[in-house]
């Protein structure tokens, strides 16, 4: 069995300390920004995802790392207050597409320009502390 070092422990708290750092900076302005967190996370997946994914439900679930109802109720959310639409898909009658609305756009946009602002401030110290815990996991 492999042994951990001290420096190993700490290496892994430093990143963890990095991550809900910036996670906890992320949740606070969606929260400004009169959203959920995971209404966010939403808005960002459906925007950013790569070409080649669709849209649906089933793709963001899998993004945000939830369940398919669970991803259903929040684009439910979504839609009824106005951020998000669906769509049927061209090809496929059947296929429901999620897209953003020019509301969902406008506060996208602001929250993003926010995590850019804050990754210029406290990226660094993300990046470090990943490099390390990587260091420390492959000696």
């Amino acid at each position: 069995m492999k042994q951990l070092a001290s420096s190993d422990y700490q290496a892994l708290a430093e990143l963890r300390f990095q991550i809900r750092r910036f996670l906890h900076f992320s949740e606070q302005a969606a929260r400004r920004a009169g959203l959920e967190p995971q209404q966010h996370q939403m808005l960002l997946a459906v925007r950013g995802l790569p070409r080649a994914m669709r849209p649906r439900v089933a793709e963001l679930a899998e993004r945000l790392q939830i369940r398919h109802h669970s991803a259903v109720e929040l684009a439910d959310r979504l839609a009824t207050a106005g951020y998000i639409r669906r769509r049927r898909g061209e090809r496929d009658g059947r296929e429901v597409l999620l897209e953003l609305t020019s509301k969902g756009e406008k506060v996208l946009r602001e929250l993003s320009l926010d995590h850019k602002a804050e990754l210029q401030t406290r990226g660094k110290d993300l990046i470090r502390a990943l490099k390390r815990a990587m260091r420390e996991a492959s000696l």
